[in-house]
């Protein structure tokens, strides 16, 4: 089963939240936790990202809880208004909204890059709604000006539209000057983000909203926030990603109860590239939360 729960976001932008499975068979004696005894889980997907990212986490999570995945804003089948904010208090007031209207928390947040910076500031924000946290290769120290710059000539590479969904899946696997060494992972998470228009395969996103949200963290550190999160929290990174060893560590060291995980094998998409592997590295976090170990 498949559904999809509509969602007001901060301002009214309406947000597409999704159901990949069935959740756990609800005890109607019960609130809150999903009415299952087990906490409800919010997935937030990364920069350019969609739920369905999260279809197969999802899938095995809703065996013990309640799991959905939301489009934030500008992303996937949610709003795209122009006018709209794409600053960080706007995704947070989204996650905390989700939270509230879905009636999941107190929830684990699982975010993935800028979903996870979301889930710790909504963490360090409402600790009332979050009863753990998962944050998958997220960097809290400033990326910088240069960065910025390098994501824009990035966007002007791409050569846009794509003939075929096969030249997305080369393109962004192989030919992507981004990319070290053939990645088809990689391929078949961009193709995901892709729709077809009259002219070719195009991102179901405007490249300059991505640049607009972006530019609200990148020249910014985030430990202040991290020090704030006092449910368990789990730093996840791929061997191969952007978080690199020291600073997870010391993120794990920030965090007031934090707990730390890596995935070998993997890149910055740690749950697309290996997903058993993530699940194994995150079951056993999720196992201590469920029972308060």
């Amino acid at each position: 089963m498949v559904r999809r729960i509509d969602v007001t976001g901060a301002g009214g932008v309406r947000l597409a939240a999704w159901e990949f499975a069935d959740p756990p068979k609800a005890d109607p004696s019960r609130t809150g936790e999903a009415a299952s005894g087990a906490p409800g889980v919010l997935l937030l997907h990364g920069l350019m990202g969609r739920a369905s990212h999260w279809a197969s986490t999802a899938r095995w999570l809703s065996e013990r809880h309640r799991a959905i995945a939301v489009d934030q804003r500008g992303h996937g089948q949610s709003d795209k208004p122009p006018e709209a904010e794409y600053t960080r208090e706007a995704y947070v007031e989204d996650a905390e909204a989700a939270l509230e209207q879905l009636g999941l928390a107190p929830a684990v947040l699982i975010g993935h890059a800028m979903g996870a910076l979301t889930a710790w500031q909504l963490a360090a924000k409402r600790p009332d709604l979050v009863h753990g946290l998962i944050i998958c290769d997220m960097r809290a120290s400033a990326l910088g000006a240069a960065s910025q710059r390098e994501w824009e000539d990035w966007f002007k590479a791409w050569p846009v539209p794509f003939a075929t969904i096969a030249d997305v899946r080369k393109w962004f696997g192989e030919d992507d000057p981004w990319v070290e060494r053939p990645n088809p992972s990689r391929g078949e998470f961009y193709a995901e983000v892709m729709h077809e228009s009259a002219d070719g395969w195009r991102p179901v996103f405007e490249t300059e909203q991505m640049l607009k949200s972006r530019q609200t963290w990148v020249y910014d550190a985030h430990w202040e926030e991290l020090a704030q999160v006092r449910c368990p929290a789990l730093v996840v990174r791929g061997l191969d990603g952007e978080l690199g060893r020291a600073e997870s560590q010391e993120m794990v060291r920030v965090l007031p109860n934090g707990q730390y995980a890596e995935v070998a094998d993997a890149g910055h998409l740690v749950h697309y590239d290996q997903p058993e592997a993530w699940r194994a590295a995150i079951e056993p976090f999720l196992d201590g939360v469920l029972t308060g170990s």
